[in-house]
């Protein structure tokens, strides 16, 4: 590795990781947080099949892709994070004499670079049916997921801990900054399986520096169809070429000939220069092809019974998770059995839509300021697997925000307008009677009605009940979950938000839609003149004031 490929690596990192971080912070409207997501070529040409979408967001892939043929695979080696990561655990816990270990072995065979194309053929399988499975192994997609839903809320809570250390010191010396500085807690699930995946995928190192980048990646592969002889690549001098073969033990990507250290599989080149670092003849040089004797050599050659088998896998795949019970494919009312409770982010498309569009990098969930929206499981089915849903009781969604909108990068969340926004419906507050202190207790509680910003929450009296008992007027409801959140009712709160009316449509005025629909959303009159979090500061420790925990 050069000096000038570490220090690009290490910058676009750095701004990979500074765009995610600003994307935490509610309120720093930077466009193209999304940026680096946007350059994934497999991200992009598997959505846009999946989908039937062409956006113009897509362009900075494409750019990608059109360079390719003219300078290699300059984004696996100098910009991908996903890349940059595995280089720096691979420099970490690689085995020092790996190369001629890797060498000694069967794994040392150009036809594991099969594998890739496989996965590429299999995404490409299952999008022509309208179902995006590129979330399981696109690069941009799964390094976003590990620095935003894995390393983010470890930093966040050691951050929380250290302050928390020196917050005593700070009151002794007056330092206001750090007595009253506040760290978010951030919190999701599925936080543990990617932790695994990725430490799989670190630790195949053992095998190979960049196992993931040599054999697994589809966006790798899509790039090597585009560079199988790039203008700019690498040559040899014959007649400075010893034969000694330390750039072959070099290469991490193992794209240089064994038997022949002249020829080289230029669509499996990163373009790092480690081979003309390491030769000790200077018979190595990246440039432009000047003559036609320079040799391309083929490393796939795909059969039609690999092209069909493995695409035909996909399709079966996708058709399999279209006909299964969780599935909203088709008409809306021909007996789907929709996933219960399964609340989706304000914007986002029709449910179909949204999974074949959504890639599951975790960027809506990275910056939502109120970590309610969390990656799920299977409750909505296999193709919805890691896709964000809002959790009231870990957050309620501020009707004045829509920060996951603006970072989406395929539109599967749609950017709202600010006057709009408040009339994206997610749900249906609903309140479980046996549960609620007013109604089965008797006991005089307004938590609900105090917080909702939509002033939806109305009061009656009862002859046979001695406090007034809460009423939700559905048509005033917008699902935001204030209700849910702060309800002093523990475990499970006594209103609780559904998905019973949620508002989804891929295009058009939320508020036209809404009002044809005799949705009457509106905020109160003066807003939220007191934050509820002023009100109810111990709302997760307890019970509201004046109240016995149940």
């Amino acid at each position: 590795m050069t000096r000038f490929q570490r220090f690009v690596q290490i910058f676009c990192l750095v701004l990979f990781l500074t765009l995610l971080a600003i994307a935490s912070f509610s309120g720093l409207s930077i466009s193209s947080l999304d940026f680096f997501l946007q350059m994934d070529p497999v991200l992009v040409f598997i959505t846009a099949i999946s989908a039937r979408i062409i956006l113009v967001s897509f362009i900075p892939a494409v750019i990608v892709l059109i360079s390719t043929p003219f300078i290699g695979r300059v984004f696996c080696g100098y910009i991908c994070p996903m890349g940059t990561t595995i280089d720096g655990t691979d420099a970490l816990f690689g085995h020092k004499n790996r190369a001629s270990l890797f060498s000694e072995t069967k794994l040392n065979n150009k036809n594991l670079t099969k594998i890739k194309y496989l996965i590429l053929l299999f995404f490409l399988g299952s999008a022509l049916f309208g179902v995006s499975y590129v979330f399981f192994a696109s690069p941009l997609s799964l390094i976003t997921r590990f620095y935003g839903i894995v390393l983010f809320p470890v930093i966040s809570f050691l951050s929380r801990e250290a302050l928390d250390l020196i917050r005593p010191l700070g009151d002794m010396l007056d330092i206001s900054l750090i007595s009253y500085a506040q760290i978010r807690t951030i919190r999701f699930a599925t936080q543990f399986f990617i932790l695994l995946f990725f430490i799989a995928i670190f630790g195949l190192v053992i095998f190979s520096p960049r196992f993931w980048c040599r054999y697994l990646c589809p966006s790798g592969a899509l790039l090597a169809f585009f560079s199988k002889a790039p203008l700019i690549r690498r040559q040899v001098s014959d007649s400075k070429c010893t034969q000694c073969g330390k750039c072959i033990k070099k290469c991490p990507m193992s794209a240089i000939e064994p038997e022949k250290p002249n020829n080289a599989f230029h669509s499996e080149c990163i373009v790092c220069r480690a081979c003309e670092k390491v030769c000790p003849e200077k018979a190595v040089s990246f440039s432009l092809v000047k003559n036609s004797k320079a040799i391309a050599l083929k490393t796939f050659s795909p059969e039609r019974r690999h092209l069909v088998s493995t695409g035909l896998i996909g399709a079966g795949t996708a058709v399999m998770s279209l006909t299964g019970l969780n599935s909203l494919y088709g008409k809306p009312g021909e007996g789907q059995v929709g996933a219960k409770g399964l609340i989706r982010p304000p914007g986002a498309v029709m449910e179909t839509d949204f999974l074949s569009r959504c890639v599951r990098c975790g960027e809506c969930m990275t910056a939502c300021p109120t970590n309610t929206l969390q990656p799920i499981w299977l409750i909505a089915g296999f193709p919805a697997l890691f896709s964000p849903a809002i959790t009231p009781r870990r957050g309620f969604c501020d009707p004045q925000c829509h920060e996951c909108g603006k970072v989406c990068p395929t539109n599967a969340i749609r950017s709202i307008e600010k006057k709009d926004r408040i009339w994206a419906k997610t749900g249906t507050a609903q309140i479980i009677r046996q549960k609620c202190l007013a109604w089965e207790f008797s006991k005089s509680c307004m938590v609900c009605d105090e917080v909702c910003p939509y002033d939806a929450i109305k009061f009656l009296n009862k002859k046979d009940n001695k406090v007034p008992l809460p009423h939700v007027m559905e048509n005033r409801c917008a699902g935001c979950g204030y209700c849910e959140y702060f309800c002093p009712v523990q475990n499970q709160a006594a209103i609780v938000v559904t998905p019973m009316d949620a508002l989804r449509t891929n295009q058009g005025v939320y508020e036209t839609q809404a009002r044809h629909k005799g949705f009457m959303l509106q905020l109160k009159p003066h807003g939220n003149d007191t934050d509820p979090l002023e009100l109810y500061p111990n709302i997760n420790h307890g019970t509201a004031p004046g109240f016995d925990e149940l």
